[in-house]
């Protein structure tokens, strides 16, 4: 027994120096069974196996959170003098922002926004809600100065132009979020002409369908892009959350209902990325970060909706559905890949990244079964957490990507550490891995992960 133990005991701190160049390669063993309890013995993991602990998690949140903050200053330049501008009346049309590492209107950092709010909540750290009130409030008091000098001159590129002139979703929906739950947490900035702003143009501007499927115009006419979900939809349900007006939550289920009728492949329980309506056949790609973005979806709107709304179960159903189709293509060594269903294509971070806190999170909601999926999530996050440098950046992040019909286009899109789609769901990870732990043990039985049940 006490073998058992410390063979087991090994487990939970090993850590791979270098990647095996097979799944296939073991070391074998001169140790027969006989003398040695073979089912015992360490197996060659490639990345981190075993338990996780609050204290390690916490210590990569931080890192990235030490890493963003030197990079993302809150700040405004002229762009002829470089110096600061602190007077925020004598914005001009040579106002910009100050250099950085990110974009602090993109919809990624509208994700890395919502993200710090919930590290908060976590930890019971203040720093990073400060983060995000901060440099939303700041977006808030600069504004209304850059708005007349785009009515002025519309083609003038200036600091928030993509948010205040959107032509996408992913101008300002993912911010729009964000706006909300700060709003929601007690924020005091003057948010609110902004999040309506946003919401009238994803509600009242944007391309539809005939039945009010929110659809982009390219690569082809009438496209729908998996990615729209959640560039609209936690918007939209975050505004039924503030306003409590129900009609906020039809419109979020409608188009997640809609979405799936289209693009959801119930026998893979995956997402294909792109659907053109002029198409007859829909050629099925199933790109990793798009399907993160349509879990994602459905989280978001579930944390919302209300309990007795008569779609809800529908979501759930869809919820699971998609859980039970990502599980089934994990790697064995934790990650997903670009093409998910495709092992030849490459791992990714972000899309892992993201499938690691929805499938937690959707675990501490008791929403789908702790027993049959925790596990999978500290396998998953272990490996993330290989991807976190020491200097807090996130690294195997595929970089901004569009919509394809062949495999190429997918196998090799770059990857970059200032990809900042991999940033948010880092810390949305690192956050609800935190509280798996809090609520849950686990133990390794016979060299396992396995979920500590109270006996």
């Amino acid at each position: 027994m006490q073998l058992a133990i410390r063979l087991a005991g090994l487990t939970s701190i090993f850590v791979a120096s270098v990647a095996i160049p097979s799944f296939a390669q073991r070391n074998e063993t001169k140790a027969t069974d006989a003398d040695t309890p073979l089912h015992l013995l360490q197996p060659d993991y490639p990345v981190p196996y075993g338990l996780v602990s609050i204290e390690n998690t916490t210590n990569v949140l931080n890192r990235v959170y030490d890493y963003l903050q030197h990079v993302t200053p809150a700040q405004l330049v002229d762009k002829q003098t470089n110096k600061t501008i602190t007077d925020y009346s004598k914005i001009d049309a040579h106002s910009t922002f100050a250099k950085a590492d990110f974009r602090l209107t993109s919809y990624e950092w509208g994700v890395t926004y919502a993200a710090f709010l919930q590290a908060s909540e976590a930890t019971g750290d203040h720093k990073y809600k400060a983060y995000t009130d901060e440099r939303l409030r700041f977006l808030a008091e600069i504004a209304p100065h850059f708005q007349p000098l785009l009515t002025a001159d519309p083609k003038n590129r200036l600091a928030m132009r993509a948010f205040l002139a959107p032509h996408a979703l992913d101008d300002g929906g993912a911010l729009t979020a964000a706006m909300i739950k700060s709003l929601r947490g007690g924020n005091t900035a003057s948010l609110r002409p902004l999040v309506d702003h946003f919401l009238n143009y994803i509600l009242t501007k944007e391309h539809r369908l005939s039945d009010g499927t929110l659809a982009r115009n390219r690569p082809q006419a009438n496209s729908l892009w998996l990615d729209d979900l959640f560039m609209a939809v936690p918007a939209i349900a975050q505004m039924g959350k503030l306003t409590g007006d129900k009609k906020y939550y039809d419109e979020a289920v409608k188009q997640v209902l809609q979405f799936s009728k289209r693009m959801f492949n119930p026998d893979k329980g995956l997402y294909m990325h792109g659907w053109v309506e002029g198409m007859t056949a829909h050629p099925q790609f199933h790109w990793a970060r798009a399907n993160g973005w349509a879990i994602l979806t459905k989280v978001e709107l579930l944390e919302v909706l209300p309990e007795n709304h008569p779609q809800r179960a529908k979501i759930l159903e869809l919820l699971r559905a998609h859980v039970q189709g990502l599980t089934s293509y994990q790697s064995g060594s934790g990650f997903w890949h670009q093409l998910i269903d495709r092992n030849d294509s490459y791992l990714e971070t972000s899309a892992t990244a993201i499938y690691t806190y929805c499938i937690t999170r959707a675990i501490n909601k008791g929403w789908i079964d702790r027993l049959a999926y925790a596990p999978a999530c500290l396998l998953a996050w272990n490996a993330v957490t290989t991807k976190v440098n020491p200097k807090g950046q996130v690294e195997g992040t595929c970089v901004g990507t569009g919509m394809g019909f062949e495999p190429a286009f997918y196998y090799h899109r770059p990857i970059s550490p200032y990809a900042a789609h991999g940033y948010g769901p880092v810390i949305l990870a690192a956050s609800e891995i935190i509280n798996l732990l809090k609520k849950n043990q686990f133990e390794i039985n016979d060299s396992s992960v396995q979920l500590l049940l109270k006996k």
